[in-house]
C-alpha cells in the first residue's frame, strides 16, 4: 500500500483533507497514475467500477487549478448524468483543501437558462454529459480555449451509448496543449481509436483484468420468468439487506417489481431513464440516505451510483453482456469489502450464462431455488424518511444550518438525523421515519438562518 504522502507535489493541506475523507493509502489505479497526471502527462486507464479512479484524476486535475484565474480549465465527460453529479460531489470535497474553486455541472434534464446564467462567471471545472456539453458549445455559452485537463471518464460507456461523434467534435474544441485522460472499464477498439488520434505519449495503465472477480458470494439460481417475483420477495424477506440495488433490462420490468415489492411493505424505488431529472435526482438521494431499502434499476441509469457498503446485488434478469454483469456485481464489493449478488435466470438466458462461463473461464455457482421459501414474506421498511426544504446552496443554506433548526427549537436528536444533501435549488435531509412527519411541522414552523422555507416530505 503506497501513501497519499508519498506524492510530494501535493501540498500538506490536500493531504489533509484525504485524511479527513478518509484516503490515507491510495488504490493500485491512484499509485500507477497520479504521479505522470501530476507531471502533466497524458494517461489511458482501463479501470474497473470502485477502483478509485474518480480520485486519481480528480487530485491530479485540482493541482493544476489556478483558481484566481476564472476560466474554465479542466472538463470532465460522462456518460450519464448520475455519473456527472456523483464525479461532482466528490471533485468538492477533494477541493476543500482550497478556496474558491467552482464546479459546475452541466447535463441534459436541466433548463439551459440556468446553466447559462452559471456560465456567465466561468467555472474553473466542468463535469457534463456530451450532448449538454456540445449545446453550450454551438452556444457559444461554454469556452474551452484555456482548458488544461480533459477527462474521458468511463470512455467505453460513452461509445456504447452512442456519443462518438460528439465527443470528437467536444475534443476539436479544446487547445492541442491540454492534457487528456482517459478512463476506461473495458478497452474496445474504438477507445483504442481515440487514445492514438487525441492522445499523446500516454502512459497506458492495466491495474487489474476485467474478468477478475472481487470477494463476491455469488449464487445462480434457475427460474422461470413468472417464478422472479416471489423468489425476490422470498430472498429479501429473508436476507433483510440493509440496502439493496436490483438490475432489470427494462424500464417497464423496473417500475413492475419496484411496485410489487412496495406492496408486500418491502420499500423499493425504480430507477431508469424515464424519469425526469428532479425525480432521478430524489431518487438516487433517497436511496442513498437510507430512504430506500431496495433500488430496482436498469443499467444506464444506474450507472454511476456510488453506495458504500451495499448488501445486495439482486440480476432479476441476466445482462446481456458479461462484462455489464462485472459491473453491476462490483458495486457491491467496494474498498475490498465483501460483497453479494444473486442471479435469477429464465431458460431463455441461459446462453447469456454460458458466454459469462466463458468469459470468467469459470464454472457458475447453480444453488436450487428450493433454499428460498416461495410465498415467505417479511416487510422491510426504510429507516428514514427525507425531507425537502425549498432552499439549497444559491440559498447560502450548509449541512450545519439544517442540523441545528432541527437539533434546536425543534428538540431532535442529532442521531435521529441523517445524511443531508444540498443541491443548487434544494436540500434534502433523512430523518428517522418514525419522527419525520412531526419534523415536517416543526420544520415548518421554524427557520433556517432567520428564514421560513417550504418543505415537503417526499414519498413513493
Amino acid at each position: 500500500m503506497t501513501a497519499f504522502s508519498t506524492l510530494n507535489s501535493l501540498p500538506e493541506s490536500q493531504l489533509d483533507n484525504l485524511r479527513e475523507m478518509g484516503y490515507t493509502s491510495m488504490t493500485p489505479v491512484q499509485a500507477a497514475t497520479l504521479p505522470a497526471i501530476l507531471q502533466g502527462r497524458d494517461v489511458r486507464a482501463q479501470a474497473k467500477t470502485g477502483s478509485g479512479k474518480t480520485a486519481a484524476f480528480g487530485i491530479g486535475l485540482l493541482q493544476h487549478i489556478d483558481s484566481a484565474q476564472f476560466q474554465t480549465q479542466a472538463l470532465i465527460l460522462c456518460p450519464t448524468r448520475e455519473l456527472a453529479d456523483q464525479v461532482s460531489n466528490v471533485l468538492r470535497q477533494l477541493a476543500r483543501f482550497t478556496r474558491n474553486i467552482k464546479i459546475l455541472t452541466l447535463c441534459g434534464g436541466q433548463p439551459m437558462s440556468a446553466q447559462r446564467d452559471s456560465l456567465i462567471h466561468a467555472p474553473h471545472i466542468v463535469v457534463g454529459t456530451p450532448g449538454r456539453i456540445l449545446d453550450h458549445l454551438k452556444r457559444e455559452t461554454l469556452k474551452l480555449e484555456n482548458l488544461r485537463t480533459l477527462v474521458l471518464d468511463e470512455a467505453d460507456r460513452m461509445l456504447e451509448m452512442g456519443f462518438r461523434d460528439d465527443m470528437e467534435t467536444i475534443i476539436k474544441a479544446t487547445p492541442a496543449s491540454r492534457q487528456t485522460l482517459l478512463f476506461s472499464a473495458t478497452w474496445p477498439e474504438g477507445i483504442a481509436a481515440i487514445s492514438t488520434r487525441f492522445q499523446r505519449d500516454a502512459l497506458s495503465v492495466v491495474t487489474e483484468e476485467v474478468s477478475e472477480l472481487p470477494t463476491i458470494d455469488q449464487q445462480f439460481i434457475e427460474a422461470s420468468h413468472n417464478e422472479k417475483l416471489s423468489l425476490l420477495i422470498a430472498l429479501l424477506s429473508e436476507r433483510q439487506p440493509s440496502s439493496c440495488v436490483v438490475f432489470c433490462n427494462t424500464k417497464r420490468e423496473c417500475d413492475d417489481v419496484a411496485a410489487a415489492l412496495n406492496d408486500r411493505d418491502i420499500s423499493a424505488l425504480p430507477l431508469h431513464g424515464d424519469l425526469e431529472q428532479r425525480d432521478r435526482e430524489r431518487v438516487l438521494i433517497r436511496f442513498s440516505n437510507g430512504s430506500g431499502r431496495v433500488l430496482v434499476a436498469t443499467d444506464v441509469a444506474a450507472r454511476g451510483l456510488d453506495i458504500k457498503s451495499l448488501a445486495l446485488v439482486v440480476n432479476y434478469q441476466l445482462a446481456w453482456d458479461p462484462e455489464v454483469h462485472l459491473h453491476r456485481i462490483g458495486r457491491t464489493a467496494r474498498a475490498g469489502e465483501e460483497g453479494a449478488a444473486v442471479s435469477f435466470v429464465a431458460a431463455d438466458e441461459m446462453a447469456r450464462a454460458h458466454a459469462l462461463e466463458d468469459f470468467l473461464q469459470k464454472s457458475l455457482p447453480w444453488v436450487s431455488a428450493s433454499t428460498l421459501k416461495k410465498g415467505s414474506s417479511k416487510a422491510l421498511p426504510a429507516a428514514m424518511m427525507t425531507l425537502c426544504i425549498d432552499g439549497g446552496r444559491k440559498a447560502k443554506i450548509r449541512p450545519g444550518d439544517i442540523l441545528g433548526a432541527l437539533t434546536g427549537e425543534a428538540g431532535y436528536r442529532a442521531d435521529q438525523i441523517g445524511k443531508i444533501d444540498l443541491t443548487p435549488t434544494h436540500a434534502y435531509v433523512a430523518i428517522e421515519a418514525a419522527q419525520a412527519k412531526a419534523a415536517l411541522v416543526k420544520l415548518k414552523q421554524g427557520k433556517i438562518k432567520g428564514k421560513t422555507f417550504r418543505a415537503i416530505l417526499l414519498k413513493d
